[in-house]
């Protein structure tokens, strides 16, 4: 038996025939949240904003994704253009998760200690927020593309 629709009519609900695409603000307030959620993780993870992580070289790399998920979060609030936050959620979204892998693997100088420790809160939510950045500003820089 086929289902047969009027012309303007959807098949569920009487909707239109197009699929339902979230207002622009709002995915960029959605990246915009997940960028300051990685910096609150970060800040979490270090003890405070007033704490610093040992090696010293670590405690600046927190420091950059603090202040990058910031300055993050602002570009991608800013309506035009919307590229260069797209570009910085890409990276914001990379290069703490490559970090946090590679500290639980093969370790980094000065932090061995961290090898195959996995159970840590901090790094399991950081996981979550750095992949969903990432992923959805991937997908954005993609479809941008795709509009010209």
């Amino acid at each position: 038996m086929a289902q047969s629709t009027m012309p303007g009519q959807g098949r569920l609900g009487g909707g239109l025939d197009r699929p339902a695409v979230a207002p622009a603000y709002l995915i960029r307030v959605v990246a915009a949240l997940l960028a300051l959620g990685i910096a609150a993780v970060h800040v979490a993870d270090q003890g405070g904003v007033a704490a610093f992580t040992s090696p010293d070289w670590m405690g600046w790399g927190y420091r950059l994704i603090e202040a990058g998920g910031v300055a993050t979060a602002l570009a991608l609030l800013v309506p035009w253009p919307a590229w260069p936050g797209w570009a910085a959620g890409v990276l914001l979204g990379a290069a703490p998760f490559i970090g946090y892998l590679a500290s639980r693997t093969v370790g980094v100088p000065g932090d061995s200690g961290d090898v195959g420790s996995w159970g840590d809160w901090t790094g399991t939510v950081s996981l979550f927020l750095e992949a969903g950045l990432f992923l959805l500003s991937v997908s954005m820089l993609l479809a941008g593309r795709r509009r010209l």
